[in-house]
C-alpha cells in the first residue's frame, strides 16, 4: 500500500530561545489524499475561508475557533487520517560535541525517531516537506541520506520520494501544522491564560483521552494520535 506523510516542526532551529522542538506528520493512505483535501477545502468554504487561504496554528484565536474545532472533529472521526510526532525536550542542554554531533545531525536523527514508527517495509511512502527557507533542498538531501543510512537494503523499496512543498496549497499539510502546533504550545507551557489554543487543545485532549506530554501508550486511541517523548542522555 501507498502512502503520504505530510511532515512539519516547531521550534527546530538551535538558537530561537525555546528549549523544546516538536517534529510531526499526519499520514494517509496516497490514494485518499485527493478526497481529503477537498473535504477540508469544503470545511474552509463552509466557515468563508477561502480555498487559498493558509490555515496554521499560529492563526487559531477566538475568530474563526468554530471552522478550527470542526477541523480537528474532522481529523478524528477520518478513519484515514492518522498523527505521529516527536517531542525533544530540553534542546538548551543538549551535549553534542560529547557524542560527536552537530546540531542539525541530531535535528535528522530526531526526523528519524518520527518516521520509523510510520514506515513499514510492505508498504510504500511519499514524505512532503513544508518549504520554510532556502536550506529546504539541502533538507531533504540530508534527510535521504539519513534514511538510506539507517533503513539500509529497505530504503529504496520503501521510501519512494522526498520533497518539499509549499502547505498552502496542500490543506492535509496545513492539518498537520495545527496538530503539531497544539502539542508544541502545550509542551511549552504556554496554555496560561484563557484563549482559542487553549480550547483546541482541550479538544485533542478530549478525543484522544491521552495526555499531550509523554510518550502515547500503545493501548492507547490505536495509535490514532501517536506522540513519543525523546529523552536526552543523563550526562
Amino acid at each position: 500500500m501507498e502512502y503520504n506523510i505530510y511532515c512539519d516542526e516547531s521550534c527546530h532551529i538551535q538558537h530561537d530561545g525555546n528549549d523544546i522542538m516538536v517534529i510531526g506528520g499526519v499520514f494517509c493512505p496516497k490514494s485518499k489524499a485527493k478526497k481529503i483535501n477537498k473535504e477540508i477545502r469544503r470545511i474552509k468554504e463552509k466557515y468563508k475561508i477561502g480555498p487559498l487561504a493558509e490555515v496554521k496554528w499560529h492563526k487559531v484565536s477566538n475568530n474563526k475557533l468554530d471552522f478550527y474545532k470542526e477541523l480537528i472533529e474532522y481529523f478524528f472521526s477520518t478513519e484515514d487520517l492518522r498523527f505521529r510526532c516527536v517531542i525533544a525536550p530540553e534542546k538548551k542542554k543538549l551535549n553534542l560535541e560529547k557524542y560527536s554531533l552537530t546540531y542539525n545531525e541530531w535535528y535528522y536523527r530526531i526526523y528519524y525517531l518520527l518516521l520509523k514508527e510510520i514506515v513499514s517495509v510492505d508498504s510504500e511512502y511519499y514524505i512532503y516537506m513544508d518549504i520554510k527557507d532556502t536550506k529546504g533542498g539541502e533538507k531533504v538531501k540530508k534527510l535521504k541520506e539519513v534514511l538510506n543510512n539507517l533503513l539500509y537494503a529497505f530504503y529504496s523499496d520503501v521510501v519512494k520520494n522526498v520533497q518539499l512543498v509549499r502547505s498552502d496549497e496542500i490543506e492535509i499539510m496545513q492539518l498537520s501544522d495545527i496538530l503539531i502546533g497544539a502539542v508544541s504550545y502545550l509542551n511549552r507551557d504556554l496554555n496560561v491564560t484563557s484563549n482559542g489554543k487553549n480550547e483546541i487543545i482541550n479538544l485533542i485532549l478530549e478525543k484522544t483521552g491521552q495526555g499531550l506530554k509523554y510518550t502515547t501508550s500503545p493501548k492507547i486511541f490505536h495509535n490514532k494520535f501517536d506522540i513519543f517523548r525523546w529523552k536526552p542522555r543523563n550526562d
